[in-house]
């Protein structure tokens, strides 16, 4: 049998390609995160500026804007991620107790399922023996589940992902309202918020493969609307004196 050492092969191939997608999905969450701390403080801080001139209101509203957003992403995160990893678990145990109880029934549903991506039936009738011998639960958690046991979500991580990235995003339009001189403050901003909303476009598309001349439109016109309506509300309440 000289097709076992291949499916050896296909395997921790495919376990590296699982590996890279959930580098890839972190990346771009990571991204997406910076991408929604730059564009609500951006809305933030001009609508203020529309308001007012006072640097303290501004850095107020703005750092009040950054930790919200933070906090607030971090814990949606860990709120979302701790429920896949529940879950994750949850499937783990679930197959835990039928390899116990019915190994026997186990052994051929993984056999079918490695039938399924092309093998033989004796090979993968023999690849199934030969993964279940070595370890039935992670076998059955990667080929049948998808998922591997060593490396289950973690939301602490992901929560923390979620906070560092928008308050990466989020600084860019606070120091850029703060620290220029009032008569050019708003042009800083708008400019500087709107190349780095071109920049996120341009890298989520990248890391998507998708067209990157439409996402940095999308990502361009969202947040330059988003700033022109917020100044425009600030404006307003400002001429009203409220």
């Amino acid at each position: 049998m000289t097709d076992a050492p291949e499916d050896t092969e296909a395997s921790a191939h495919e376990a590296h390609g699982g590996g890279l997608g959930s580098r890839l999905n972190w990346l771009r969450a990571a991204v997406l995160g910076a991408n929604d701390g730059v564009v609500s403080t951006a809305g933030l801080v001009v609508g203020v500026a529309g308001a007012t001139e006072s640097r303290a209101a501004l850095l107020t509203a703005g750092l009040s804007g950054l930790l919200a957003g933070s906090m607030s992403m971090a814990a949606g995160e860990y709120v979302s991620v701790s429920t896949q990893r529940d879950s994750e678990e949850a499937a783990l145990a679930q197959e835990k107790r039928e390899l116990r109880e019915d190994p026997e029934a186990e052994l051929a549903e993984l056999t079918a399922l490695l039938a399924a991506r092309g093998l033989s039936a004796d090979v993968a009738r023999e690849a199934a023996e030969q993964l279940t011998e070595r370890d039935a639960l992670r076998a059955h958690a990667r080929v049948e589940l998808g998922i591997d046991p060593d490396d289950l979500t973690n939301p602490w991580h992901a929560a923390g992902a979620s906070f560092l990235a928008f308050t990466v995003g989020a600084l860019l339009p606070l120091l850029a309202i703060v620290l220029p001189p009032t008569s050019v403050r708003l042009w800083v901003t708008v400019g500087s918020v709107l190349a780095a909303l071109a920049l996120t476009g341009w890298w989520s598309a990248r890391l998507g493969s998708a067209p990157a001349g439409r996402a940095i439109l999308r990502n361009v016109g969202g947040g330059a609307l988003a700033m022109a309506v917020t100044y425009a509300a600030g404006s307003l309440l400002g001429a009203t004196g409220i």
